[in-house]
């Protein structure tokens, strides 16, 4: 995959949407491409977080093993998909596992690469410590929005 590709898969994650191009270019300078095939395991559950992966081709499975009911999915990603970007802000072990579900590609972002990039390009940083923030409070509305169903149906107490 050629640069401009790159860019223009970069620039359709929500992550990464509202960046520049330039912004995008460097970003996709330091990204790899991995292909897995069906029910590789792509991390661990508990494993050091090392990278972030977007989602080219195929489907990864989320999920948490729960102690005496088995593997429990939370969800099943696609195409343009981003998962395991927690590791790119702590250092903190992987909070599931991801599970090859469907043969894919992937365009992995190296947490040290990426942390090099945002210390040399400050703007960057700014632009995406942003983006990362407005993914995150997504994330959290959604999160309270079904907390609050559990507990007004009577499914969380």
């Amino acid at each position: 995959m050629d640069l401009d590709e790159r860019v223009e898969r970069l620039a359709k994650v929500a992550l990464f949407q509202g960046l520049t191009r330039p912004a995008l270019e460097l970003i996709a300078r330091v990204a790899n491409e991995e292909a897995h095939g069906l029910g590789t395991l792509i991390f661990q559950h508990g494993q050091v977080g090392d990278k972030l992966y977007m989602i080219l081709e195929g489907r990864v499975r989320i999920s948490r093993d729960v102690p005496g009911m088995g593997e429990e999915a939370l969800a099943i990603l696609g195409p343009g998909a981003v998962f395991g970007e927690m590791a790119l802000i702590d250092s903190a072990p992987r909070s599931a596992d991801a599970k090859v579900h469907e043969r894919c590609r992937l365009l992995t972002l190296p947490k040290d690469a990426f942390e090099d990039l945002l210390f040399l390009h400050k703007d960057l940083a700014y632009e995406v410590l942003w983006s990362f923030v407005r993914m995150l409070t997504v994330r959290l509305r959604e999160t309270n929005d079904k907390l609050t169903f559990l507990s007004v149906t009577g499914k969380f107490e």
